[in-house]
């Protein structure tokens, strides 16, 4: 379970590159992590489009945005390739990152089962949790202004 002032759980996933990326990987950056249901269905395009429109934001405040979902790398690779992202979209098609995370949506729609919850964790660059936000509906929308004020607070 995800506990703010604890170590973030580790996870071992590919990128759309098919790079290894884990925790570790990350340490030094600060991290906007965050876990979305399902690739192209409507809430998780809205998010992945509204991050690529602040991604200069981002980017000024020396920000790593990485976009996490059980959906397969092949697919992830199209997806941002779609939405032209300008950051890193790893699968978590094996669901061992939701569940280490404890962010498993049981029941999605269309009967599928055991996606990510929407999720948004604020890590430190010594892979601290610092914020987190765990949506219970697929279907709502993160608290961005919330998140951006802990991207501007952490170090």
């Amino acid at each position: 379970m995800v506990q703010i002032g604890k170590r973030a759980p580790e996870f071992r996933l590919f990128d759309t590159d098919k790079n290894l990326k884990t925790l570790d990987s990350y340490l030094g950056k600060k991290l906007l992590l965050f876990f979305f249901p399902m690739a192209w269905t409507g809430v998780c395009t809205k998010q992945v489009c509204y991050l690529q429109e602040d991604f200069s934001l981002f980017e000024e405040l020396n920000i790593s945005i990485v976009g996490v979902s059980v959906d397969t790398i092949y697919a992830l690779k199209r997806y941002k390739e779609d939405y032209n992202l300008s950051y890193q979209l790893l699968s978590d098609f094996n669901k061992e990152a939701i569940r280490n995370y404890d962010i498993v949506h049981h029941e999605f729609s269309n009967e599928y089962k055991d996606v990510a919850k929407r999720a948004s964790f604020v890590i430190d660059s010594k892979g601290i949790v610092q914020f987190s936000e765990i949506l219970p509906r697929h279907g709502e929308f993160p608290n961005m202004e919330a998140i951006k004020a802990a991207l501007k607070e952490i170090d």
